[in-house]
């Protein structure tokens, strides 16, 4: 037998066997946070994309109210100009707000409010 063909044998998708009694999925649905019972709502974490400036606005009123915002700007990650914008005013909105603003990867931003600090040192292997 060739390397080919057992190249070809180690690109085929093996199928698992599924477990008695569990399901196929999970329902992440029912995972979701509930209100309590006082009515105040605790801090979550949205997620959002940017497509653009106009985008700010409706999402900023997310971080004054307490949460923190995950932002994916990979639909302007190209602009340059639009994307120095976003940046400025979600540089003012964390100054007014008193929170933090970090970048977590090449194309998405972290948005923290008042009382969360953003670390950004990266917890390696070993945990040090």
């Amino acid at each position: 037998m060739g390397w080919l063909s057992r190249k070809e044998r180690e690109e085929e998708p093996q199928e698992v066997a599924p477990v008695e009694g569990a399901p196929r999925y999970i329902d992440l649905g029912k995972y979701a946070g509930t209100q309590s019972s006082g009515g105040s709502r605790g801090m979550s974490v949205k997620i959002a994309e940017i497509d653009g400036y106009d985008d700010i606005r409706a999402l900023s009123n997310y971080v004054y109210e307490g949460n923190i915002m995950i932002l994916d700007f990979t639909s302007i990650a190209n602009d340059e100009l639009s994307l120095k914008r976003i940046i400025s005013e979600l540089k003012r909105l964390v100054e007014d707000v008193d929170g933090d603003m970090a970048g977590i990867s090449q194309n998405m931003l972290l948005v923290a409010p008042k009382g969360v600090k953003v670390d950004r040192q990266k917890i390696r292997r070993g945990f040090h």
